[in-house]
């Protein structure tokens, strides 16, 4: 359902609301997002032109997003913690007629607008402020129409990969109304019948917009006329307030996010009534079995997950009661699924390799051809790139990712192992595992963590961090070194950036300082 439908049944229904305390009923949001379309058909965008917008959470993204979804557009949403040059890579690979990036972005507009790549496109906008080269958002939208778009139209969204393991790609499905196109359609109708939402719910984002689920999610929560509860930032206990105040029905967390909800003492987490929880759903990366075991004991049974990436080519979903059935499954794959080893051969059930799906719809890579058929092998089957195995009743257990195996001594081990025991520690915020350079097995395994009071970073430490580990794992899971890192480098998606922090040690970097 379009939004203007929406809006002409309940026009005073709050649409959106953010924790700074901004809302928007969905009568302003379709009169601001026909202003948006109006202003880009005056700029000379047309059906499946595309712009790209770079701001924080705000009211002023689903504007945009709605204006060009509402006129036939590709809206890409960009990392504003990215560089000016990874940005501007983006708009030319998309060709984006349009940007818009929010005035606090300064230093990093000046640069946008100096490049010379990005010099092509029509219209540059400063959205929440004035910024030099670029037209002045509100004013442009003050002369602006509130009547429908001149051209009605479905568009999409158009994602660009993190690019943790080179440039990010673009992931460019058909528009709405096109052979192939299914995916807003699916992801609604996902929401109504695994997740049993309709238009009385409301939902919690507390991650940023510019990542596929957040975007995704939110879009189609809009479209059933239901209400969005949007953190500009996670904050745990400031999410078990807003659940408190806004009686949340459903929400969508990532594990990291998980990991420090439990690390609130009991005493703060009981003030909280969370009894409005219906549904509980989570993605992005594999969850510690003792990690979600401990949410659902908190929780209770409400906690589902599924298995996905951005370019839509399979996945899994569980729920809470099958996943106490397997711990730490991802669920049964949602198409044919085949467990291959390195030489291509498919692996008798139990036994780890690379994860490909069978069937789903057509897919490629914006403008990278060598990067789509990377991803596809003789027989059609494409993979997301994690390892993986399944058990003798089909359900898909997610080992690592292949590019982070590491190989010792002809052994080959997968970080996640001891990732999932370390960050179980009282005195562990955040935990990266990795292979390091090793003259004698080739690779040995290291571990970077980030303790949670930075005063107790020391040799005693990390000593009882490698044991606690040993007495859980076997010994050459376990790493052999560990150092303390202030922050890990994750994005606000929880997504770890674990090459940056792999590279520096295989260029000879190794210390163990703060």
């Amino acid at each position: 359902m379009d939004i203007g439908d929406i809006a002409r049944e309940t026009p005073n229904k709050v649409a959106v609301v953010v924790t700074s305390g901004a809302t928007i009923s969905y009568g302003e949001l379709s009169r601001r997002s026909n202003q948006v379309a109006h202003l880009l058909h005056q700029a000379g965008l047309r059906r499946g032109d595309g712009i790209v917008i770079m701001l924080p959470n705000c009211i002023e993204f689903f504007e945009l997003a709605w204006g060009a979804q509402r006129c036939g557009l590709y809206y890409t949403p960009v990392n504003m913690h990215w560089t000016a040059d990874e940005i501007t890579y983006v708009i030319d690979d998309s060709g984006a007629k349009a940007v818009f990036i929010h005035a606090s972005a300064g230093a990093l507009a000046s640069e946008l607008a100096a490049s010379e790549r990005g010099a092509g496109m029509r219209r540059r906008f400063a959205v929440g402020g004035e910024l030099a080269g670029y037209d002045h958002f509100e004013k442009a939208m003050s002369a602006a129409p509130t009547s429908d778009p001149p051209e009605p139209s479905q568009g999409t969204e158009m994602l660009y990969s993190s690019g943790t393991t080179g440039r990010p790609k673009g992931v460019r499905r058909p528009l709405p109304g096109e052979e192939g196109s299914f995916a807003q359609s699916a992801t609604e109708a996902g929401l109504r019948s695994l997740y049993q939402m309709d238009s009385n719910s409301v939902y919690l984002s507390p991650a940023p917009l510019y990542h596929s689920a957040p975007l995704a999610y939110t879009m189609a929560v809009l479209r059933m006329g239901a209400t969005v509860v949007l953190m500009e930032r996670f904050a745990p206990e400031a999410t078990l307030r807003l659940i408190e105040e806004n009686r949340v029905t459903h929400a969508q967390f990532v594990p990291t996010m998980f990991v420090r909800l439990l690390k609130l003492d009991a005493a703060r987490r009981s003030q909280y009534d969370l009894s409005s929880l219906q549904c509980v759903i989570h993605a992005a990366a594999p969850c510690p079995v003792e990690v979600k075991a401990q949410m659902l004991a908190w929780w209770g049974p409400i906690i589902y997950e599924y298995y996905a990436g951005t370019e839509g080519i399979g996945g899994t979903i569980i729920g809470p009661e099958e996943w106490i059935a397997h711990p730490g499954s991802v669920g049964k794959p949602l198409s044919p699924v085949h467990i291959l080893g390195e030489d291509g051969v498919e692996l008798p059930t139990g036994q780890s390799g690379r994860i490909y799906f069978d069937g789903g719809p057509p897919f490629s890579y914006h403008n990278d051809p060598a990067k789509t058929a990377s991803i596809q092998n003789e027989q059609g089957w494409r993979t997301l790139g994690d390892v993986g195995y399944l058990d003798g009743e089909g359900y898909l257990f997610l080992t690592d990712r292949a590019t982070f195996m590491i190989v010792s001594g002809g052994v080959n081990i997968y970080p996640q192992e001891a990732e999932n025991v370390l960050v179980m520690h009282p005195q562990v915020a955040d935990v990266a595992v990795f292979g390091v350079p090793n003259e004698e097995f080739g690779e040995e395994v290291k571990a970077v963590v980030q303790p949670l009071v930075c005063a107790d970073a020391d040799d005693h430490l990390a000593d009882e961090l490698i044991a606690f580990c040993r007495s859980r794992l076997a010994a050459y899971k376990c790493p052999r070194t560990l150092d303390f890192e202030r922050e890990l480098p994750r994005d606000p998606n929880g997504k770890l950036y674990k090459r940056r922090l792999r590279d520096t040690y295989w260029s000879g970097h190794d210390t163990r300082l703060l």
